[in-house]
């Protein structure tokens, strides 16, 4: 435990890392400690916020979480969820599909991340035009990192990167297997292609290793994301400021300074600023930091601490993507399915679709003795609106979501229409939510740039969130719950 009284401790970034990381210090460190969560927008939860359509919650950005770790063990998510006494909901057991030349195939099982083991098992959807041949050494050198693209290319050909490997990374990325990094986005398999000589081995030693839980792959938090937010902030016992941005960091004698407010103005900006009469920034004096924002915005705080440091974390792209969601007539009928995804090759803005009302069934409200439709009915319950969710762009296609609302509404609309072979009818009801510059890209690489900018900052400064450990509810809690016991560790030895 920290052993000095009132020590204060800045998280900058009010998502769900950030968060995490106010939950994690206030579990370590004396009730004394000052915990600040900055925010400059003005709503904490970064991309978890649940929305309403049609009288449902549903999800505006990330809709559920891997329940379970790599190790085997119940993931950071299940775990903070727990600790702030949160009920969890599971999908229903419904497949979901794979949009290929104008049909719906379901997701072939068995595949990680869309590879196969044995690319026969795979030929409906996708034929191997490579050999995976034995070379006589490890598919990846020690500490080397590839894209996962020119990894499965070599080993199989370009149709299972293009129609099972791509979708599925997009799903989750909404980027390219030829740019993303295998050490970032299937870990699991980098390390066994460290070891094992051909791309079919690595896969079966990573599913070999995966013992089976019992628990569901996915959760979610019951009435929404937004309340993991609210309870993590309330168990924090954080001071939340929003709206008010970090503009500088900068080392004290004892600690840090953070510079708060918006950018100067011009001296032509107006006649405040030409009378001499702007408002002064304001400061704030802290013990340690957490910086828990985008790759860019942590690049300029971090410019005047470690130009290295800066520079390292300045290189990472994103990808921008748009949700929509539709809130269709009762009754509207659906493929027995969760939903689908849509390899980037179909051409389509729409990259993948949810089925809500079927995927979450407690959503759903149903009249008395109506039962849930089996796995090969299309029937949807009668009682309440069937919820549509599209996601729409990819990494590197920013210009084909400049359209307003209205236009991307329809183009989602004729396009899920035509994957599903049926037009859809006009939605009671919809919403767009754009996440610009939403999505990390990772490019090989990005884990040592991520280590040698850590390397770089002197203690009391921690980095987490997705911009350093990865996509996904569990990584970004994980990561922030890292750096909160950084911090803590630090003050200790202060």
């Amino acid at each position: 435990m920290v052993d000095y009284v009132r020590k204060r401790v800045a998280v900058i970034g009010g998502g769900i890392a950030g968060l995490a990381a106010a939950v994690r210090l206030r579990d370590l460190t004396p009730a004394t400690t000052d915990i600040i969560v900055y925010e400059q927008s003005g709503v904490l939860g970064g991309k978890l916020r649940t929305g309403e359509l049609g009288g449902l919650p549903v999800e505006r950005g990330a809709e559920s979480f891997l329940t379970s770790a790599p190790d085997g063990g119940e993931s950071a998510a299940v775990a903070l969820a727990r600790h702030l006494g949160l009920d969890l909901v599971h999908p229903a057991r419904v497949p979901a599909a794979l949009a290929v030349g104008g049909h719906l195939a379901p997701i072939p099982a068995g595949t990680l991340m869309g590879v196969p083991a044995d690319p026969g098992a795979v030929a409906g959807i996708a034929r191997a035009t490579a050999h995976d041949a034995d070379e006589g050494r490890p598919l990846l050198a020690e500490g080397a990192d590839v894209a996962v693209g020119d990894l499965v290319r070599a080993r199989y050909g370009d149709q299972i990167v293009d129609r099972l490997v791509d979708p599925l990374l997009g799903g989750v990325y909404a980027g390219r297997a030829d740019r993303l990094s295998l050490e970032v986005t299937a870990p699991q398999l980098a390390r066994a292609a460290r070891v094992e000589h051909t791309l079919g081995a690595a896969v079966r030693a990573v599913q070999r290793a995966k013992a089976p839980t019992g628990r569901p792959v996915f959760s979610a938090v019951r009435g929404g994301m937004s309340r993991l937010v609210s309870a993590a902030a309330t168990a924090s016992g954080a001071r939340i400021s929003l709206g008010l941005p970090v503009r500088d960091i900068a080392r004290t004698a004892h600690g840090w300074r953070l510079l708060l407010g918006a950018a100067a103005s011009a001296p032509s900006a107006g006649p405040a600023a030409r009378s001499g009469t702007a408002p002064m920034p304001q400061t704030d004096d802290v013990d340690a930091v957490i910086i828990a924002v985008p790759a860019r915005p942590a690049s300029r705080l971090l410019a005047g601490i470690s130009a290295a440091a800066a520079e390292a974390v300045g290189v990472l792209d994103y990808a921008s993507v748009a949700l929509v969601g539709l809130a269709l007539p009762p009754g509207t009928p659906l493929p027995a399915l969760s939903g689908f995804l849509v390899p980037p090759s179909e051409g389509t803005l729409v990259k993948a679709a949810t089925f809500f009302t079927q995927k979450w069934p407690h959503l759903t409200p149903r009249r008395p003795g109506f039962s849930t439709p089996g796995a090969g009915s299309n029937r949807t319950p009668e009682s309440g609106p069937v919820i549509v969710r599209a996601s729409l762009g990819r990494a590197g296609e920013q210009e084909r979501l400049q359209f307003d609302d209205e236009v991307l509404l329809e183009r989602a609309r004729r396009e899920l229409g035509e994957l599903l072979g049926d037009e859809l009818p006009p939605p009671a009801a919809a919403w767009v939510q754009r996440w610009g510059g939403g999505l990390p890209q990772y490019a090989p690489g990005h884990r040592d740039r991520v280590a040698s900018a850590r390397a770089a900052l002197p203690p009391g400064l921690a980095l987490a969130g997705a911009a350093f450990d990865g996509v996904g509810i569990p990584a970004c809690i994980a990561s922030g719950e890292k750096a909160a016991e950084d911090v803590s560790k630090s003050l200790e030895e202060a």
